[in-house]
């Protein structure tokens, strides 16, 4: 069996994005017990699915040190998850719950938390090579599922592909290459379940037809 090699993560004091550097820093000094560093990717990395998410929540990941960890996005995300045995365990919202990803693994288009969780373009491109060597690492790689707009635009350059060829939809699917498809979704954020934009039902629906379209 060939041995996957995760690829490299930004280091805890990547200098890359000064406007992210700067507010690293800040919450260092705010929160000095939480992780407040770029936050490596979740899960196995011969899953046949990737979850690509926007960046750290300030209070979700970027406390947590795991991805949608802490929030409400992540509530809803691991649950639906776990009810379509993508997992297993018990997400009890902190790192060291002992739940496990079985058949997804899950990284952000940025790593580091951004303020008004809005990242710039720049910061956007200057994490695209981590995302890439993610995608590049996952063999057995069939569906990206993209949290929004943000991460679905991160997908498609990462392939090459035009952007007015492949526009953001929900429930869009997109052939992104041989084998791999990528399927849009809002992200599940308490913004986007409050406003009615996107209901537990209709996200669900969404994993039910990752699951279909990996063949799970």
């Amino acid at each position: 069996m060939e041995t996957l090699i995760a690829p490299p993560c930004p280091d805890r004091d990547c200098p890359a994005c000064p406007r992210l550097v700067a507010y690293r820093l800040q919450n260092r000094t705010a929160f000095p017990d939480k992780f407040n560093a770029p936050v490596p990717p979740f899960g196995p990395l011969d899953a046949p699915v990737l979850i690509a998410g926007l960046a750290p929540g300030l209070k979700g990941a970027n406390f947590s040190g795991r991805p949608f960890t802490g929030d409400f996005a992540g509530d809803l995300l691991y649950a639906t998850l776990l009810d379509f045995g993508l997992a297993k365990g018990e997400y009890k919202a902190r790192p060291d719950d002992g739940m496990e990803l079985t058949q997804c693994r899950i990284v952000n288009a940025v790593r580091c938390v951004p303020p008004q969780n809005k990242p710039e373009p720049q910061e956007i491109k200057n994490c695209a090579p981590f995302l890439a060597g993610e995608i590049g690492a996952m063999k057995n790689l069939k569906v990206i599922l993209a949290q929004g707009k943000i991460a679905h635009d991160a997908v498609v350059r990462n392939f090459g592909l035009k952007l007015s060829a492949h526009k953001f939809a929900h429930g869009a699917h997109h052939a992104v290459a041989d084998g791999i498809t990528l399927i849009d979704t809002y992200h599940c954020s308490r913004y986007n379940t409050n406003t009615g934009r996107l209901t537990e039902k209709m996200f669900r629906d969404i994993v039910a037809d990752v699951k279909k379209t990996a063949l799970l």
